[in-house]
């Protein structure tokens, strides 16, 4: 187990350190405002559009042969996004780290699955350990990401995952038992085209700023996009492996539990994205001061996951524990979507900080609960790689409208420089506000109640 939340450190780390460096890898390569943000998409398309492909492979060709693998690849992809010299190189960097991630995470949440599933009360204190490896890693990444960046630059960012990487494969074989595989094929056909579905539908979205929402490209990418979504389900239907089978849908609260997780998504990386950005571009903090404005947030969510999550589900459910979280999440993002142009840490910052951080500490595991929970013993690859999948595609399409919303904010401000990013930043605030409430209201009419966690039978 805690190798398994070693994984989860690192692949949070690896999306949380680059936040408080995006500002330096902006200057250094170059990149535009909207250009930005496929730092972050690249990494995300690659592991949301792959995570399904990685929990089938993780259920056929075994749960820790896949994480192993993920790891080799994730640790190679470090370095070459840590040696890049140009954008292309960077995102390519980042889109193979992407992949490496999609083989780590359903695997390695299988395996936690394996080891648990045979009692609920277990089962929820290790999803708790879990989702504080998560926190810690971002805590870690905010921190880490304004040191190195202060002190070093901003390519150690990345480096910092090659010896973590190699430490992790050289335990592998020492700590992680092997577990039965299921026979079966891949359906690399559906592989290809889910991933090609989302990486358009984003690519439109972010591409929408420069050229339109009516014009002819946006168009038709919109309708490749719905196009091979079209394929993939059909495909779906008709083969007699698919990558998803669509009979795991009939399983309670899971095609719920993953709708929440991908307005989760949404709504939580846009508010770490811009609150990045407000920090250095309005506030004026240093890299370092940036991450370590950060780190009560996601100190907050470690402790909250690990000491009040699990008792908060005992004692009140899953359904009560995810709405209080989302509405928690969606009063902050109102507070942030009101921050001054002479704002301070402390009163402005600070309070709705550690309000999303409480949010996010009560909402993520119920979510994951609630995904994962009825699926049979022989599919929870498929489900860990698909509640993955959601939270990662709602990231992803969630940061590129508010990467829009916020470009056209600045577009039609007239303010000077800095009053404009602020009215930016203000919009994509507004904007992730309401799809966390959008979320609430999917939990309320959705999510189904079940019994306590400590009574539910998993698995």
């Amino acid at each position: 187990m805690a190798l398994l939340c070693a994984a989860q450190f690192i692949v949070i780390l690896d999306t949380s350190i680059i936040g408080v460096a995006l500002p330096a890898i902006q200057s250094d390569l170059g990149f535009s405002a909207s250009g930005l943000s496929w730092i972050f998409n690249a990494y995300v398309i690659a592991f949301g559009g792959l995570l399904l492909l990685g929990g089938r492979l993780s259920d056929l060709l075994g749960a820790r042969r896949i994480f192993a693998a993920g790891f080799f690849i994730l640790t190679a992809a470090s370095l070459l996004a840590g040696l890049a010299n140009s954008q292309e190189s960077l995102l390519a960097g980042r889109a193979l780290q992407g992949v490496g991630a999609a083989l780590i995470a359903p695997s390695a949440l299988t395996i936690v699955m394996r080891l648990f599933a045979h009692n609920g009360a277990e089962l929820g204190k290790a999803f708790g350990f879990w989702g504080a490896a998560a926190a810690a890693g971002g805590s870690a990444g905010v921190f880490f990401g304004g040191v190195i960046t202060e002190w070093l630059s901003w390519p150690w960012t990345f480096l910092i995952n090659v010896p973590l990487g190699l430490l992790v494969l050289a335990l592998i074989p020492a700590l992680l038992r092997k577990f039965q595989r299921n026979s079966g094929k891949v359906d690399w056909f559906g592989a290809i085209t889910v991933t090609g579905a989302m990486a358009t539908l984003v690519y439109a979205i972010v591409t929408i700023e420069s050229v339109g929402l009516g014009s002819p490209q946006i168009l038709t990418l919109l309708a490749i996009s719905a196009a091979l979504f079209a394929v993939f389900l059909t495909t779906q239907v008709i083969r007699h492996e698919p990558l998803l089978p669509l009979r795991i849908f009939a399983a309670p609260n899971l095609a719920a539990g993953n709708l929440v997780m991908a307005l989760l998504g949404a709504a939580w990386i846009p508010l770490w994205f811009f609150l990045n950005l407000y920090l250095q571009q309005v506030l004026g903090f240093s890299a370092l001061a940036g991450g370590l404005a950060l780190l009560p947030m996601t100190v907050t969510i470690m402790v909250v996951m690990v000491g009040f999550s699990g008792r908060s589900i005992a004692r009140f459910g899953v359904k009560t524990s995810l709405i209080l979280g989302l509405m928690l999440m969606a009063g902050s993002l109102w507070m942030f979507a009101e921050l001054p142009l002479d704002g301070s840490f402390v009163a402005n910052v600070l309070p709705a900080s550690v309000l999303a951080a409480l949010g996010m500490g009560l909402a993520y595991i119920p979510a994951t609960m609630s995904g994962m929970a009825g699926a049979k013993p022989e599919e929870t690859g498929l489900a860990s790689g698909l509640i993955n999948t959601t939270y990662q595609i709602g990231s992803a399409v969630g940061l590129a409208v508010m990467v829009a919303i916020s470009a056209s904010g600045i577009a039609h401000s007239v303010s000077p420089t800095t009053e404009r990013l602020l009215a930016g930043f203000q919009a994509a605030f507004l904007g992730a506000g309401v799809t966390a409430a959008i979320a609430v209201l999917a939990a309320l009419l959705l999510i189904r109640s079940a019994p306590r966690q400590s009574e539910v039978p998993v698995g």
